[in-house]
C-alpha cells in the first residue's frame, strides 16, 4: 500500500515538473509556433480564456498514452498505473486550479499565494514564475518572480479583483494596483462589446 501512494505522489510530482517544462519552454519560448503555445499566446491577451474542454481532455489522454506505458516499464502494473494515475490527477487539478485563480477570489493563503504569483507572471515578466501550482521548479531553476505589488492592466482586470465600479477590492490593495486609464480602458470596453455583438448578427 505504500509503494502504491509513493507512485501515486511520485506522479503527481511528475506533473508539476511537467507544467514547467511545458510552460517555459513551450509555451513561452520565444520559436514557439505550435497549437499549445498559440493557445497560450491568447490566454495571456485575453485573461478570461481557456481552451476549449475538448482539448484538455486530449491532453489528458495525450498524457496517459505517454506516460502510462512507461510506467508500466518501469514500475510493473500496478505502481505503474498508481504513477500514472497521480500524474493525470495532478494535472486535472492544475487545470481547476489555473482557472479558479481566474475567475474565483482566493479563499486561504495558498490561493493568495498562488494567484499574485501566477499574476506577476502574466503582469510582470512572463518569463519568470513558469509554475501555476507550485513554485518549487522556479527555485530549483532560477526563474522565480517576487514583486511588492502586481500592476494589472484595467481592462485585463480580474473580476474578483475590482467592484461593480472596476475599482481595486481593498482587501487585495497590498498585493495589487490598476494601472492604466479608466476613460481608456471603458471605451475599449465598448469597442468590444459592439464588435462581440455585431458578430453575433444573422448575415443579410
Amino acid at each position: 500500500m505504500i509503494g502504491i501512494v509513493t507512485a501515486f505522489l511520485s506522479g503527481a510530482a511528475g506533473w508539476t515538473l511537467m507544467e514547467y517544462v511545458l510552460h517555459r519552454f513551450v509555451f513561452h519560448a520565444s520559436s514557439a509556433r505550435g497549437p499549445g503555445a498559440k493557445e497560450h499566446r491568447k490566454h495571456h491577451a485575453q485573461l478570461d480564456y481557456f481552451a476549449p474542454w475538448w482539448q484538455k481532455a486530449l491532453a489528458a489522454l495525450g498524457a496517459t498514452a505517454i506516460v502510462l506505458p512507461l510506467m508500466l516499464l518501469l514500475t510493473g502494473p500496478a505502481l505503474g498505473v498508481a504513477a500514472t494515475s497521480g500524474f493525470v490527477a495532478m494535472y486535472l487539478l492544475y487545470e481547476v486550479l489555473h482557472r479558479r485563480a481566474h475567475t474565483r477570489p482566493p479563499r486561504n493563503r495558498y490561493g493568495h499565494w498562488r494567484r499574485k504569483n501566477h499574476f506577476a507572471h502574466h503582469f510582470a515578466d512572463p518569463r519568470l514564475a513558469q509554475g501555476v501550482t507550485t513554485s518549487f521548479w522556479d527555485f530549483v531553476f532560477g526563474t522565480q518572480l517576487h514583486v511588492e505589488q502586481v500592476r494589472v492592466p484595467r481592462r485585463l482586470a480580474m473580476r474578483w479583483l475590482v467592484d461593480e465600479q472596476g475599482e481595486l477590492l481593498p482587501a487585495y490593495a497590498a498585493d495589487y494596483v490598476l494601472v492604466g486609464s479608466r476613460k481608456r480602458d471603458a471605451t475599449t470596453r465598448r469597442e468590444d462589446t459592439a464588435a462581440a455583438l455585431a458578430n453575433q448578427r444573422p448575415p443579410g
